[in-house]
């Protein structure tokens, strides 16, 4: 587990080795145990490496026998062990044991198509000095991140924005990125906030050749694929044995190992599976709130009891916020959602006993825990309903107090009806996630922000629906319930949840492991039908639970989805009222010429008289304002080499 970056020209004599070592410096967080580069006349390349296998002998880069390609690779691949006894067989000669090697070997043997053949996470870069080409490669769901600037004769990349600045990268803004922000809670692949810099979408190869890019897609889940069974128990079985071998090969390390665990169905899982698996006590670490309402910890001791972990709890309090401008800084672009603050702290306290981490992330897109999805497929029997009856039931719901975001029933009806509104699924899903809506912006946004858009009316300012569409056509041929967790997969999940869970972990030198997202395991739940994931309109995750009856704790296998809530509206009436106001209506803030101050006060004031429940749309707005402070207007911190 590592960070990468680099930069490689069109003509030789280029590379400044000073600025390397600074983008390589700024990422010391995610590698904190060494570094190391290649540097040749057209290539840089580093790394900072966090020591996971092969701890003597896996130092980065990593080049083939007669240095002619060189890797820099930050990721796991857990299935190296299984693929490096073919490469010795044709004669590949090893100096290592790590899974970097296997995956230049693998390069060396099947050129472009190595990469399929991995099973992990992962986001490489490979210089191959002979055909003068640069490879970058993401993994599947995108559990790592990779970006990259083409242009001025050269392609940099890495594996945070901010190295690539060292390289002479410009930081125009994307007005777009922005308002896709404020719609989804963070920027979509393959933009950025910055005009010059690009996402590598997951599941995607990139080559730089010759001055130029090229970038296709290596794999998707099965879509228009038969029904793997349509057996109910021989389902159960390949669920229950492909999971446990996810895990198993998710348990190799040479450092101390734990899980995070929630008390959902999901960590619930991983930790009894990892119970079976392991001769020793499974640590486990848990975070929750004083306020009950947010708090899952009763759940988590749960299966602590059961399985004997050796168990450790955390409080988030909103004097923890104190932290925020660091979360800003370590995102490096607008990113709002508000669980990355419990997520950080989780990461930060479990580090200080284990280096690896496995958790629960895929499950509710594999096998539909959101609340969503019943929303989405209760609104199929809304559209059967008398028109007169749609339009009284609507206006009845617009009367409904909007307080205690997102969890009190009257909010989620209100957010209902107004979803339901819409024939369209991808307008309907849109309004069930979004932040701001469309018609919000319009008022939300000054004469000057909607110019930047190029915004002359509303349909200027559909973007976000425009992202979510393309998902749900790719997928257009599948099952209902298929086909929202298709959407997911595609959007919310690497985009957001895997930024998240990345740089929660790297800012604190944690490795993150995912059982759920092992891609075999994803195409395996992929092709069971939908309505055994979401049977009728409560049973979410049904073939999930009932594969795993007899290791899940009864309360644990009959609670509904909670979601990864903080308590932002209590906070920002408290603790975080000054903080935001501070911030967000300052008169910095506001000559940035994004929102009009009217509006923000008016929302301000709706949420401190209790008549509405902004919390997440106040913390976005704050994310946004803490980005620009951090990144944009403070000097960035003295890189230290070593």
């Amino acid at each position: 587990m590592c960070g990468i970056c680099g930069v490689v020209y069109e003509r030789p004599g280029r590379v400044d080795r000073d600025a390397l070592g600074r983008a390589n410096a700024l990422i010391r967080h995610r590698g904190p145990d060494e570094e190391g580069y290649h540097v040749d006349d057209r290539a840089g390349l580093a790394m900072r490496r966090l020591s996971i296998i092969d701890l003597k002998g896996g130092q980065q880069p990593i080049s083939n026998p007669d240095d002619t390609a060189f890797i820099v690779f930050n990721g796991e691949i857990y299935n190296f062990q299984e693929l490096r006894p073919e490469l010795e067989k044709a004669g590949y000669p090893f100096k290592t044991r790590s899974d970097t090697e296997v995956i230049l070997a693998l390069y060396e043997r099947h050129g472009l198509d190595f990469v399929t053949r991995l099973r992990g996470m992962f986001a490489i870069a490979i210089w191959d000095k002979r055909r003068e080409r640069l490879v970058l490669a993401r993994d599947r769901i995108g559990k790592k991140p990779l970006v990259y600037s083409h242009g001025g004769g050269r392609l940099a990349f890495g594996s945070e924005l901010r190295c690539l600045f060292e390289f002479g990268v410009g930081k125009e803004l994307l007005p777009k990125a922005i308002d896709l922000f404020l719609s989804l809670q963070y920027i979509p692949s393959p933009l950025t906030v910055y005009r010059d810099v690009q996402k590598l979408p997951p599941a995607h190869l990139l080559v730089y050749e010759k001055g130029r890019v090229t970038i296709q897609r290596y794999w998707d889940l099965p879509l228009g694929k038969a029904p793997i069974t349509t057996d109910v128990r021989e389902a159960e079985g390949l669920i229950r044995d492909k999971l446990t071998e996810a895990v198993k090969l998710r348990l190799i390390a040479e450092v101390p190992l734990g899980a995070f665990l929630s008390g959902g169905i999901d960590s619930s899982i991983v930790v009894a599976l990892m119970s079976r698996l392991s001769s020793q006590p499974v640590k486990t670490f848990s975070i929750g709130f004083d306020e009950a309402e947010f708090s899952e910890l009763h759940y988590a001791r749960e299966v602590a009891k059961r399985y004997g972990t050796d168990h450790r709890e955390f409080i988030v309090k909103a004097e923890m916020a104190d932290v925020l401008p660091k979360l800003a800084w370590h995102y490096g672009e607008p990113y709002a959602d508000a669980s990355a603050l419990p997520s950080y702290y989780v990461a930060r306290e479990t580090r200080k006993y284990v280096t690896v981490a496995l958790n629960g992330d895929g499950g509710d897109e594999d096998f539909g825990g959101y609340v969503r999805y019943f929303a989405m497929k209760a609104a199929r029997l809304w559209d059967v309903l008398p028109g007169p009856v749609r339009r009284g039931m609507a206006a009845a719901a617009e009367k409904l107090p909007e307080s205690d975001a997102p969890f009190s029933l009257f909010w989620k009806a209100k957010r209902f009806m107004r979803s339901v509104a819409f024939a369209d699924i991808a307008a309907r899903h849109l309004k069930m996630i979004c932040y701001f809506s469309d018609q919000d912006k319009e008022g939300l946004y000054t004469r000057e922000m909607l110019d930047r858009l190029g915004a002359r009316g509303p349909e200027e300012l559909k973007g976000a629906q425009r992202y979510l569409e393309a998902a749900f056509t790719r997928a257009s041929g599948e099952d209902f319930v298929n086909k929202l967790l298709y959407a997911d997969v595609a959007t919310y999940l690497p985009e957001c949840l895997m930024t998240k869970m990345d740089i929660a972990a790297m800012a604190n030198s944690l490795e993150g492991r995912s059982p759920f997202l092992d891609h075999e395991f994803m195409e395996l739940a992929f092709r069971l039908p939908g309505d055994w994931k979401l049977k009728g309109l409560k049973g979410h995750k049904w073939i999930l639970k009932r594969a795993f009856a007899d290791m899940l704790p009864p309360k644990i296998a009959k609670r509904g989805k909670m979601g990864f809530g903080i308590p932002l509206g209590p906070w920002f009436r408290g603790r975080l009222k000054d903080y935001w106001a501070e911030h967000v209506l300052s008169s910095r803030a506001l000559a940035r010429g994004y929102f009009r101050d009217d509006y923000l006060k008016r929302m301000w004031a709706e949420h401190q008289s209790g008549r509405r429940d902004h919390g997440y749309r106040l913390w976005a707005l704050l994310m946004l304002e803490l980005w620009h402070q951090e990144c944009l207007e403070k000097a960035p911190p003295t890189p230290v080499h070593g």
